[in-house]
């Protein structure tokens, strides 16, 4: 058993941590909730050596007997392994490479690739994990990686594991064999703790549930004692959201952007296309949902659009607002009146080391420009604005993007576009990540946008998020549009079907 007691950490004029406390016991695994910047994070740091001891205050137990780390690998030598969102691999090295790194199977000094590849073999066969121990990484799906990052993880032997936003990129069948290995590994006495958004799976998966909020544990409870989503949700914000998805009627004016035939070609398959003849329109007041499965084309549409691929790349017609718009770059589509939040804010959006104040006005300081020189005092008003009228949780405008949690990051970058006040606005997977509370106030930009007369096309792979939101839906399937629906004839399974091909 592994126990964290009276947990506390401080970082400069932020309390992450008050005296939080956890029991995590061999064959089960416990579901840690809570709002971004509850303090989920900063305790599996701990947990896991990344804050290493004595950098805060309390104590961890194993077995009864108290444990100080003062490094991952320490950790990491006790049984405890956290797979993180973002994943520690190696991409142009093999599977049975990455699964024995540091801990290559050697004879005479030298590595034994035979004995590497059948170890390789024999640990992936005995989790039931469908991955050829010859092939490269890179070419997996981010689902199998995430089970080869699992199996390197017991081949030391790992007691405790610590999965942290494990599905947030994983299709519906990657979710249920990532589900099934824990509950293999769970009856076979390991303890897990597990870190998500996604509350239907933590009821799902998981023994009894931890909530945090403000750095502070409020309280653990059973799955199985009767105990629903909204009680889960009050529980991490703190008060009752009544409606988890603040749709707002509207009546679609003038259209805003009409793309026709819209094709991009495949960047490493000559003659292929990976979007092939899009048409859809976007009108003012209106939400456009877009969705498909992973390597639909869903987000490779937006950035053609947006001028993220070569022109000689992408042929159709882009219209806004009437007018035919040659876009050959991103700096096109903006002063066209385009704005794209990208589906990885970390690696395409942000730029993590600078403040806040960059990040938000970056794409509108030419509004703040006179005679040659930005105005800052007009910059720094409007981003304080901003940030009071969003409601974006940072010590000040010159705080690092990076510090930031993932739903507060998410509101500057679109706090960014809101600066430049463009016609149509690309949402790639706005919520991705984000904690309920978050999802809700970001909701309620989208439709500050909408009642602003503003069109917005929203990429999502969350039915529940596209339904709740979309006043259209366009659907994706192998970079082609195979339907259209409007709300009020939308469903969960002709969507389904038509993404799938099972119509």
């Amino acid at each position: 058993m592994l126990e964290m007691r009276n947990i506390s950490k401080e970082f400069p004029g932020v309390r992450a941590l008050s005296e939080v406390s956890l029991t995590i016991r061999p064959g089960e695994i416990l579901g840690l909730c809570g709002e971004n910047g509850a303090g989920k994070s900063t305790l599996m740091k701990i947990l896991s050596g990344v804050i290493p001891y004595p950098e805060y205050d309390g104590q961890i137990l194993m077995d009864g007997r108290e444990t100080r780390f003062r490094a991952p690998a320490e950790a990491e030598a006790r049984g405890v392994a956290i797979i993180h969102q973002e994943l520690n691999l190696f991409p142009e090295l093999a599977v049975s490479e990455n699964l024995f790194l540091g801990a290559e199977r050697t004879q005479w000094g030298v590595i034994d690739w035979y004995e590497s590849k059948a170890a390789a073999k024999a640990l992936l066969d005995r989790y039931r994990v469908a991955v050829d121990p010859d092939a490269k990484v890179k070419d997996l799906s981010i689902g199998k990686n995430q089970l080869v990052e699992i199996a390197r993880a017991l081949s030391k032997n790992a007691r405790y594991l610590i999965l942290d936003e494990p599905t947030s990129a994983l299709t519906e069948e990657e979710v249920e064999n990532l589900f099934r290995i824990l509950r293999d590994l769970r009856a076979g006495g390991m303890a897990g703790v597990y870190i998500s958004h996604k509350l239907d799976e933590i009821k799902k998966i998981c023994d009894s549930i931890a909530v945090l909020r403000d750095g502070r544990r409020i309280g653990e409870v059973s799955p199985t004692a009767g105990l629903n989503r909204n009680d889960i949700v009050k529980a991490m914000v703190g008060r009752d959201i009544e409606n988890l998805y603040p749709r707002v009627e509207s009546s679609p004016g003038e259209v805003l952007l009409d793309v026709r035939d819209f094709s991009v070609d495949h960047p490493l398959l000559p003659g292929e296309k990976i979007v092939e003849d899009v048409s859809f329109r976007v009108r003012e007041g209106e939400i456009l949902g877009v969705y498909g499965l992973m390597g639909s084309g869903r987000t490779e549409l937006l950035t053609g659009i947006f001028g993220g691929f070569g022109p000689e790349d992408y042929s159709g017609e882009v219209v806004i607002r009437g007018q035919a718009a040659s876009i050959r770059s991103p700096h096109d589509a903006i002063t066209g009146g385009l704005g794209l939040c990208t589906e990885d804010r970390k690696v395409l959006g942000l730029f993590l080391e600078a403040a806040v104040q960059f990040n938000m006005s970056i794409v509108a300081l030419d509004r703040f420009v006179e005679g040659g020189v930005v105005d800052g005092v007009r910059e720094i008003g409007e981003i304080r604005t901003f940030i009071r009228d969003l409601e974006i949780k940072t010590p000040s405008e010159f705080q690092t993007a990076r510090a930031l949690s993932g739903g507060t990051q998410q509101k500057v970058l679109l706090a960014r576009w809101l600066m430049r006040d463009p016609a149509v606005l690309f949402l790639d997977e706005p919520t991705r990540g984000v904690d309920v509370g978050a999802k809700t106030e970001i909701y309620r930009i989208m439709n500050r946008m909408k009642e602003s007369r503003k069109g917005i096309v929203m990429v999502t792979s969350d039915l529940s998020e596209l339904l709740g939101m979309s006043d259209r839906v366009l659907v994706m399937r192998e970079g082609r549009s195979v339907g259209a629906f409007e709300r009020s004839e939308a469903t969960a399974e002709k969507i389904g079907a038509l993404a799938t091909g099972n119509v």
